[in-house]
């Protein structure tokens, strides 16, 4: 490998380790010719995200012309033309490797740059729109890379924990992203728990949810669950090689939610982690499961979907 792909596969892990603790943590459970390509598409997403979101003295045009000269930058990659950039030789390397499906990557720019002018969403199909580019093909990119003797059965749990993965994310950080003007709780979900915008501009100021607040982040957590429950037969249908990885990721994730649960549904008090020592603890159960140990499903005690 020459010296600059090694460089560009080192930034996006560092990338990586940085931005992502939660999946940084469960990746380090694949054989390493596997980690270095699920670190170049999180190079690939965080860097994207951060054009978004880390630009916040930029105007929208600014940051917008910014995301789309990268974008720029990255097909013409795809298309052999050289490029001069510090990440994205692995990415172009990664989907040259596993042939991953380049309308993903499309798709994935395009739900970035509607974070530039899209502050809020009416209904959840609306928000599932969003999601199917933020969320769902990065499912579908990494599956090849995770490996399945069985990848269209597989294909559709992969989305699904992709969704599920971005939903928690949104119940826990739904401070963060009022202060960048946006919310990715469905404007009919607020009404039909009767909460607007400004009530939840007050928590966040107040740090502290009002019952109604916590009522209806009760109901997205149930909303979240039922796309764990959907992405948990997936799990199995992996390489056996990955499958600690993604027990790890999934049980993190949705420990994540049980946070949520455990602070009262209050979102507004203190960001929900897992803690350290659970996480640590997660992963070594993972990693001694024997191939083909079925996920449970977060939330209330119930069966272990298979």
């Amino acid at each position: 490998m020459d010296t600059d792909l090694t460089a560009a596969y080192d930034r996006c892990r560092e990338l990586h380790r940085r931005h992502g603790r939660t999946y940084y943590l469960a990746t380090r459970l694949l054989p390493g010719w596997k980690r270095r390509h699920v670190h170049a598409l999180y190079g690939f997403t965080r860097y994207a995200d951060e054009i978004v979101d880390r630009t916040d003295d930029l105007p929208p045009t600014e940051r917008a012309a910014r995301l789309d000269d990268w974008g720029g930058r990255f097909m013409a990659g795809l298309h052999g033309e050289p490029i001069d950039d510090p990440l994205l030789p692995a990415v172009l390397h990664t989907i040259a490797v596993f042939d991953l499906d380049r309308d993903d990557f499309a798709a994935f720019l395009k739900s970035m740059a509607m974070d530039l002018t899209v502050s809020s969403y009416r209904t959840y199909p609306h928000l599932l729109d969003y999601m199917e580019g933020s969320a769902a093909v990065i499912g579908t990119m990494m599956l090849p890379i995770l490996g399945s003797d069985d990848p269209i059965a597989a294909r559709e749990p992969a989305r699904q924990l992709g969704f599920a993965f971005q939903l928690t994310n949104f119940i826990r950080d739904v401070a963060e992203d009022l202060d960048r003007g946006r919310t990715y709780l469905p404007e009919e979900d607020l009404t039909r728990f009767g909460v607007t915008r400004r009530d939840l501009v007050d928590a966040r100021r107040r740090c502290r949810a009002t019952p109604a607040i916590r009522e209806l982040i009760a109901y997205e957590v149930t909303r979240a669950q039922q796309h764990y429950a959907a992405a948990a037969p997936g799990i199995t249908l992996l390489a056996p090689a990955s499958q600690a990885c993604m027990r790890t990721a999934y049980a993190l994730y949705g420990g994540i939610l049980d946070e949520v649960a455990a602070q009262d549904y209050d979102v507004f008090a203190r960001r929900a982690v897992v803690p350290q020592r659970r996480r640590l603890s997660v992963a070594a159960r993972a990693l001694l499961a024997p191939t083909g140990t079925p996920v449970v499903v977060p939330g209330p005690p119930g069966p272990t979907a298979r």
